[in-house]
């Protein structure tokens, strides 16, 4: 079952659940309306809190990644600047003139 199709049963089980809590309920529509109304209030502070949250952790993720991605390109650097060094030590050491082995001319 996807989730689209999860959540579609959800929100139709919800309304069914509504409905019927109503058709039970012991109190008088404008109580029930009143009632509604403040659990709807609740789930919609719910809401804004928890996008607070994820907006907040979500942040804290993309720090962590920055931080991570500046470690790696420093120590890239390091070795690209370790590759340029051998680099310069192995062309001079070509570059040289062998030495006459003792005892030869030239």
């Amino acid at each position: 079952m996807d989730k689209g199709s999860s959540f579609g049963a959800f929100l139709a089980g919800l309304g069914v659940g509504v409905a019927v809590g109503m058709l039970f309920a012991p109190k008088t529509g404008g109580e029930t309306r009143e009632i509604i109304k403040n659990k709807a209030g609740e789930g919609k502070e719910y809401l804004k809190q928890r996008s607070s949250e994820l907006r907040d952790q979500a942040g804290e993720l993309i720090e962590k990644g920055k931080d991570a991605l500046g470690r790696q390109k420093e120590h890239m650097g390091e070795a690209m600047e370790a590759g340029r060094q051998a680099y310069r030590e192995t062309r001079e050491t070509i570059q040289q003139p062998p030495s006459p082995a003792p005892g030869t001319t030239l």
